[in-house]
C-alpha cells in the first residue's frame, strides 16, 4: 500500500515537471525576445505581446481562412492555407510587424533624446494600439487554432506519466529556435556585431556597425520568437486580441534570470514554468499567479540583477 502511494506521488511531481518544461519552454521563447531587446536598447519592450498576438491571428487566418471587415467594410478575402503556410506567415508577419514599430515609433524617439524612459512609455501605447486594431479589426471573441493543426495523441514516458503530442513539439521547437538562435549570435558576423553592440552600441556605430540594421535584426528576431510562442499558447489556450498580457509573465521570468542576459531568460522562464504547475497540481490553481509574482518580489529583495545579472558589458 506505501509502494503504491509512493508511486503515486512521485507519479504526479514527474507529471507536473513535464508540464512545468512544456510551459517555461513558451515562455522563454518570448523572454528571450525581452531580453534581446533590452541588451541592446537597455528599455523592456512592452509591445512585446503585441508581436505574440500578431504571430498567432496570421497562424489561425491563414490555416482556417478568414475574411477581414473593418467598419462593415470587406476589405480582403484569405483562403485556408497548410500548416507550414500557416507558421511561416505568423514568423514572418509578427518578425516584420516588429521591424515597423521599431521604425515608426522607437527610432524617432531615439534619434531625439538618450533616455529609455521614452521608449519604455511609447511601447506601451504601441502594445495598446495593436491590441485595438485587432479587436476592430476581427472583433474581441475567444479563437481556437483547430486541433487538426498539430499531430495529436499522447506519449507515455512511462511511470504513468504522459506528454501530449503538442506539448512535445512546443519543448522540441523551443529547443530548435533558442539553439538557431544562439548558433546566430555565436558564429556569424551579425551575430557578433549584436554581442558587440550588448556592450556599447555607441562604440559598435564607431566601429563601422550599421546601428540601424543590427536593431532591425534584433527586433525581427524578437518578433519571430514571440510569434512562435503566441502559436502554440493559441493553441494551448485561446486567441484574442488581450493575449498578449501573459507576456508579463515572461517578462517577470526574463527578470528572475537576469535581464538582457539570454541564458538567464531561459532558466527563468523553466523556473516560472515549474513553479506555476507544482503550485497548480499540489495546491491549487488559483494561487499560479500569486506564487509567480511572489518569486519575483522575492529576487527584486535578495537578488535584484537576477540569477545570471552581468555588467553591461558582459550581457549576452
Amino acid at each position: 500500500m506505501g509502494n503504491a502511494a509512493q508511486f503515486t506521488e512521485f507519479s504526479t511531481l514527474f507529471q507536473q515537471v513535464v508540464n512545468g518544461l512544456s510551459l517555461g519552454s513558451v515562455y522563454a521563447l518570448i523572454a528571450v525576445g525581452y531580453s534581446l531587446v533590452y541588451s541592446i536598447l537597455s528599455f523592456s519592450n512592452f509591445a512585446h505581446g503585441g508581436f505574440l498576438v500578431v504571430g498567432g491571428y496570421i497562424c489561425y487566418g491563414l490555416f482556417t481562412g478568414f475574411e477581414l471587415n473593418v467598419f462593415s467594410r470587406h476589405l480582403l478575402t484569405v483562403p485556408a492555407g497548410s500548416v507550414w503556410l500557416a507558421g511561416l506567415g505568423a514568423l514572418g508577419g509578427a518578425g516584420i510587424v516588429a521591424v515597423l514599430t521599431e521604425r515608426l515609433a522607437y527610432k524617432p524617439i531615439r534619434e531625439r533624446t538618450s533616455m529609455t524612459l521614452y521608449l519604455l512609455i511609447a511601447s506601451m501605447g504601441v502594445s495598446i494600439i495593436i491590441e485595438n486594431i485587432f479587436v476592430i479589426a476581427v472583433g474581441g471573441r475567444f479563437r481556437a487554432l483547430p486541433q487538426s493543426m498539430f499531430p495529436s495523441g499522447l506519449y507515455n514516458l512511462g511511470w504513468g506519466v504522459t506528454a501530449s503530442s503538442s506539448d512535445v513539439l512546443s519543448l522540441t521547437c523551443a529547443v530548435l529556435f533558442l539553439g538557431g538562435l544562439q548558433f546566430f549570435l555565436t558564429q556569424t558576423r551579425w551575430g557578433l556585431a549584436i554581442r558587440a553592440a550588448a556592450c556599447d552600441l555607441r562604440t559598435a556605430g564607431l566601429m563601422g556597425v550599421n546601428v540601424s540594421l543590427l536593431i532591425a535584426i534584433v527586433f525581427f528576431a524578437a518578433g519571430l520568437l514571440a510569434a512562435v510562442g503566441g502559436v502554440f499558447l493559441s493553441y494551448r489556450y485561446t486567441l484574442y486580441p488581450q493575449m498578449g498580457g501573459i507576456t508579463t509573465k515572461a517578462f517577470v521570468a526574463a527578470v528572475i534570470g537576469g535581464l538582457g542576459s539570454l541564458p538567464g531568460a531561459i532558466v527563468g522562464s523553466l523556473i516560472l514554468g515549474l513553479a506555476e504547475m507544482l503550485t497548480t497540481g499540489y495546491v491549487s490553481s488559483q494561487m499560479r499567479d500569486l506564487v509567480v509574482y511572489s518569486l519575483l518580489v522575492l529576487m527584486l529583495l535578495v537578488k535584484p540583477a537576477g540569477f545570471f545579472g552581468k555588467p553591461v558589458s558582459d550581457k549576452i
